[in-house]
């Protein structure tokens, strides 16, 4: 069974840097899509950023392209994502998931359905951008 433990979430300052982890294990994330979900007070989940983590594809929300990255450390069996230019827009709980991809691309995996279409999630780690 697949384990997700996401880390690295605190109090940063508007236009601040993060990095966020989702540590894995039980599995080898060599088989699955990872995405970055991230739920805002009194809203639903949305989509932040998936990779792919047996070919590096990857995938970024409109809201975010350009100043989130997304990396995998196979060492590790880790997924990283590095968050600059922080907006208090971005204050939300950030979960780590992960989806089986045989023959879903990771672009479609990270349209996919929070509570629906995941295999497993993490329990999720907060991030709170304000001055």
């Amino acid at each position: 069974q697949l384990q997700l433990v996401e880390s690295g979430g605190g109090l940063v300052q508007p236009g601040g840097s993060l990095r966020l982890s989702c540590a894995a294990s039980g599995l080898t994330l060599d088989y699955y899509g990872v995405g970055w979900f991230r739920q805002a007070p009194g809203k639903g989940h949305e989509a932040v950023s998936c990779i792919n983590y047996s070919d590096g594809s990857t995938y970024y929300s409109d809201s975010i392209k350009g100043r989130f990255t997304i990396s995998r450390d196979r060492a590790k069996n880790t997924v990283y994502l590095e968050m600059s230019g922080r907006k208090p827009e971005d204050t939300a709980v950030y979960y780590c998931t992960a989806r089986g991809v045989l023959s879903t691309t990771i672009s479609t995996m990270c349209k996919m359905d929070y509570s629906r279409d995941m295999d497993y999630w993490g329990s999720g780690t907060l991030v709170t951008v304000s001055s």
